[in-house]
């Protein structure tokens, strides 16, 4: 099978112990992103499959009808509104599902807030240039760090990442906050956590609050002006889930605002980011690439399921598919 690997930006993939699984295919990977609609067409028209990094790259039914040859899509981790299922269904292209783990995400979202919080990053750039315990040059930004015990964690949506969080939050000696569906509130009561009492409780009691939602129609734009404006001046923001759950420049107006205080950010509504980025140029903010899965281990898991799946579908037998009726189309 012809195979594409596509934005594998590190050119990590080749490395993995699971990229044995390919050998008998002809693969290659991408490690640039390709600009616009008719270059991408371009690049993918001879493929068969598409081994997807997560939503690196959108397949819209435009590009999909420009793919003659393609027959699968091999995600990896979910699905989440970047391909068009129906236009790949009308054209018989499968769209194989695969799996990831909380461990790397709810890891990655621990240690923005311990770096937010003792403002190391700014002590530890300063350092390099000679000055000695300072995080600014700017007397305002300045200011001490804090310890992380005795203060509010406030969690938004309590799953398998949320969990984690929570579970770390308590072993810094945080109370833990949680906000979400009812049988979210209702799971971490059961924990023996807080449930808030309201979403405007939620926000206006969090020293450091942290979003763990999945987008969708009903979640996207979930987080407004409104409710950020309820955070105190010194509370940190959190976000390693996904930028379309704050409603279009709500954060930026927040931040400049000074309500919250601080972000800590691992996701945005366009990536890769642009160097001339507003938040990239906020003193206040700190900004990592897109990194919650990006690390070895999580990998090795995402791209083995992906594969998997490929080989799967070219024995006959295929798996994890979430358009099974695009089989009958083939």
């Amino acid at each position: 099978m012809k195979i594409a690997i596509l934005d594998d930006y590190q050119n990590a993939v080749p490395a993995l112990d699971c990229y044995k699984i390919l050998d008998a295919h002809e693969v290659k990977v991408f490690n640039n992103s390709a600009r616009g609609l008719g270059q991408l067409a371009i690049r993918l028209a001879p493929y068969e499959a598409l081994v997807l990094i997560r939503e690196r790259t959108s397949l819209p039914a435009a590009l999909l009808n420009k793919l003659p040859n393609l027959k699968l899509i091999s995600q990896t981790g979910k699905v989440s509104g970047h391909i068009d299922v129906a236009a790949a269904t009308a054209r018989g292209i499968a769209i194989a599902e695969g799996t990831g783990s909380p461990v790397a995400p709810a890891e990655l979202t621990w240690a923005l807030i311990m770096a937010a919080s003792r403002k190391i990053v700014p002590y530890a750039n300063n350092l390099k240039d000679g000055v000695w315990q300072s995080a600014s040059v700017n007397p305002q930004l300045n200011g001490l760090g804090r310890v992380l015990r005795g203060r509010t964690l406030a969690i938004w949506g309590y799953g398998k990442i949320g969990k984690l969080l929570a579970g770390y939050g308590q072993a810094f000696g945080m109370r833990v906050l949680v906000w979400g569906s009812q049988a979210s509130r209702q799971a971490a009561l059961t924990d023996g956590l807080h449930a808030a009492a309201s979403r405007e409780a939620f926000f206006a009691e969090a020293d450091v609050l942290s979003l763990h939602l999945r987008l969708a129609d009903v979640t996207r734009g979930i987080v407004t002006g409104a409710d950020l404006a309820r955070m105190k001046p010194d509370a940190l923001f959190v976000n390693t889930s996904r930028a379309e759950l704050v409603a279009e420049g709500a954060l930026v107006t927040a931040l400049q605002a000074g309500r919250p205080g601080m972000a800590a950010l691992d996701v945005f509504t366009e990536e890769p980011l642009a160097p001339d980025a507003p938040l990239l140029r906020m003193p206040t903010v700190l900004a990592t690439p897109h990194l919650g899965y990006v690390e070895r281990e999580s990998y090795e898991v995402y791209f083995k399921a992906a594969f998997e799946n490929i080989a799967h579908f070219v024995a006959g037998t295929p798996t994890n598919i979430l358009n099974p009726e695009a089989l009958n189309r083939a």
